[in-house]
């Protein structure tokens, strides 16, 4: 994936709106950006492109239409392995095993991209919307966005992420089981003060410049200090102090040697804007 010719997609559309940053809407508007079985193939794909693409420093993911997403596609062949009652229900368990670590693994990938990840939230925000955004290193939304853990509407424990990481993200645990034991709607000025939010926008076209000038921001730093900074972000959320303190130091022995630490030094004793090389 390259910024002159960014990949073509069914379900998303991917485009290099500013230097270093690419944007990636989901582009199902005639179904409320459902989440079908191209779709999960798709997001897979364009992440793990973007992961390995020197030309993206930053993403920003958005929704078409009038709702970012309703979430999952009810109708997806892969969803219907669920209630398959013809198999075996040994064999249909390992089946719907694999279909649920195949869907985890697809919002995994924006975790583990190095480059961070925008979400620009408007309207709904739905199901596995919750699981993507979720998986998203920074959340901005509309005055008139809401989101909504549905899955016990339709009998079933959210799986693709929301369960593990919206605990961690609003540090509420009280309020977390709130919101998944009763599929409520949380407004925009709620989810702002959990956290789950860091901005909100009056109108969707002044968040997509909000994204777009906060994405050339970042953009503008070290693509090192960024992408180590995600790397031992994610990391440290997942263990111990000492295991975290252990792993940067690790981490920067190598990195912490970059020719960025000079230019960033001089840029600062000068005042001038500096250029960092691509990785």
């Amino acid at each position: 994936m390259t910024s002159n010719s960014v990949p073509k997609f069914e379900t998303l559309v991917v485009s290099n709106p500013r230097e270093y940053v690419y944007r990636v809407e989901l582009n199902r508007p005639h179904k409320l950006n459902a989440m079908n079985d191209v779709f999960w193939r798709e997001i897979s794909t364009c992440f793990n492109g973007i992961a390995e693409d020197p030309n993206c420093r930053v993403v920003i993911v958005t929704g078409a239409g009038r709702l970012f997403t309703a979430g999952l596609d009810l109708t997806d062949s892969q969803i219907l392995a669920f209630t398959d009652v013809q198999k075996d229900v040994a064999r249909r368990a390992m089946q719907v095993f694999d279909v649920i670590k195949k869907l985890q693994e697809s919002f995994s990938f924006i975790e583990k991209c190095r480059k961070p990840v925008i979400a620009a939230i408007h309207n709904g925000c739905v199901g596995g919307g919750v699981d993507m955004v979720a998986a998203c290193d920074i959340r901005l939304c509309t005055e008139d966005a809401w989101f909504q853990v549905k899955e016990v509407d339709i009998g079933v424990a959210a799986d693709v992420g929301t369960l593990q990481r919206l605990p961690k993200i609003i540090g509420n645990d009280s309020l977390a089981r709130e919101l998944v034991y009763t599929a409520r709607r949380l407004p925009a000025t709620e989810a702002k003060q959990l956290g789950l939010v860091s901005r909100i926008y009056k109108d969707k076209a002044s968040m997509i410049e909000g994204a777009l000038e906060l994405a050339s921001t970042i953009a503008s730093k070290s693509p090192v200090a960024i992408q180590g900074s995600k790397v031992n972000l994610v990391y440290s959320r997942d263990h111990s102090v000492r295991e975290a303190l252990e792993y940067m130091a690790a981490w920067n022995m190598s990195m912490g040697q970059t020719e960025d630490i000079a230019r960033a030094i001089q840029a600062n004793m000068t005042k001038q804007k500096t250029t960092f090389s691509k990785l």
